[in-house]
């Protein structure tokens, strides 16, 4: 399929299995979820044990450095390759519209297209069209960049943000989805919900949303948005979840570009990306805090090296400090108030605490952890581990903070928790376009 070359957010040929496809067992959760519950992705490959499902065809980030990778990647590899061929039946040539029900009952709208990875970067100090809302940690992209290489498939957990005030992408397509065909409905696996998903085709459906999209590109209305950003590249879209695929997916573009000609490049499949659309002002869209849990140290050890770490950065534990973190360990909590640090935000203060304390004690190591009672239990009595609890971010800052201030610290924020995340469902061919 040529892709028209307009917006940063495109029409895209997606693949699916055939309709009544168990998505119970096809759909798996985003491979960076349960990096330290390994008993949840136990459950999941023995729900899909011999069946087909997405969980074939990625590599779960709690495997990593675990041994047998190579085995590992080579079975995704000749699973991804049957699949294209035998069992990804149905295309759709255009976009993807779903609806998924969350655990507190709210509707979260989506759209999955195709990213222009020539409109992304994830750079410091680059202001494209597409941006991270966070930090992209490049050590983190090797390993995911082993999977990407060979794949002749990708299927996505990337989720972009647009800030869409006046709700002209996503929900008109929401008001029409009766008259569209309707290409799966379930329940996902292991407490993720309900979804369903529509074909969007009409050419007239396309250009709507096209049209929409530019609109939110133009700089009359983003400095309207952002008065303090008058003047400065516009950004329409930023990376919510998934950052660190995006960011694999773009390495891997300029990898193979070098190696093509000026005409191949313009619609090579490599340099897309699948991904869904989501619009930040949606009431569903929730924004939670990452938490922190340090393992190999206890929360008395964790609490004297960040008391003495905030006094060489000019700051302290005071009751009148402006930013809050808890600290969990040995069956209590500890609220901890910040006065005088230099972040703006208490998540950017516990980050670089997190980082100096790592390199001053080898033996330690940290997770980032989706929800407070995951974080509490993994430093619960017992253990000589300590958490450290963030609180909410405003999501109405993501954007402003992006624009004005370039990237948010690492781990952030998370929309939603872990069951969640976006599902593996629709794919898209890697080895044609």
């Amino acid at each position: 399929m040529v892709i028209p070359m307009k917006n940063c957010f495109l029409p895209a040929r997606i693949l699916l299995p055939p309709e009544g496809t168990d998505l119970g067992t096809w759909a798996c959760v985003a491979v960076d979820q349960f990096t330290s519950q390994p008993e949840y992705w136990q459950q999941a490959e023995a729900l899909t044990k011999g069946r087909p499902s997405t969980l074939h065809i990625v590599l779960p980030e709690a495997y990593l450095g675990a041994g047998q990778e190579a085995e590992r990647l080579a079975e995704i590899r000749r699973t991804m390759a049957e699949y294209r061929e035998h069992l990804l039946t149905r295309r759709v040539d255009g976009y993807v519209y779903l609806e998924r029900t969350q655990a507190d009952g709210s509707l979260r709208q989506g759209l999955v297209g195709a990213v222009d990875l020539e409109a992304y970067s994830y750079e410091p100090g680059a202001t494209p069209p597409v941006r991270p809302s966070e930090k992209t940690v490049v050590e983190r992209i090797p390993p995911r960049l082993a999977v990407r290489r060979g794949a002749v498939l990708e299927t996505p957990h990337v989720m972009m943000l647009a800030d869409d005030p006046e709700r002209s992408v996503l929900e008109p397509i929401g008001k029409q989805k009766d008259r569209l065909p309707k290409l799966y409905e379930g329940e996902l696996m292991l407490g993720g919900g309900h979804i369903a998903g529509w074909a969007v085709e009409e050419p007239a459906l396309l250009e709507q949303i096209g049209r929409a999209l530019a609109a939110l590109s133009e700089p009359e209305a983003f400095y309207r948005r952002y008065p303090q950003a008058a003047g400065r590249p516009v950004m329409t879209l930023a990376v919510g979840d998934g950052n660190h695929s995006l960011a694999t997916a773009k390495a891997f573009w300029e990898e193979l570009k070098p190696r093509l000609s000026p005409a191949e490049r313009e619609n090579h499949p490599a340099r897309f990306c699948l991904a869904e659309l989501c619009n930040v002002q949606s009431p569903a869209i929730q924004i939670e805090a990452i938490h922190r849990v340090l393992f190999g140290l206890d929360a008395a050890r964790l609490e004297a090296e960040l008391t003495r770490w905030l006094a060489g950065q000019g700051a302290r534990l005071s009751p009148e400090g402006d930013q809050v973190l808890t600290l969990c360990g040995q069956g209590r909590e500890t609220v901890l108030r910040i006065a005088g640090s230099p972040e703006p935000l208490a998540v950017g203060t516990a980050e670089r605490f997190i980082q100096d304390c790592l390199r001053a004690h080898p033996g330690v190591t940290v997770d980032y952890i989706h929800g407070a009672a995951a974080a509490r239990s993994m430093a619960g009595p017992g253990t000589a581990n300590a958490a450290l609890l963030l609180p909410d971010l405003d999501k109405g800052d993501i954007f402003k903070g992006v624009v004005l201030g370039g990237v948010l610290p690492r781990k952030a924020f998370s929309m939603g928790h872990a069951e969640e995340k976006r599902y593996y469902i629709e794919c898209r061919s890697l080895a044609d376009a």
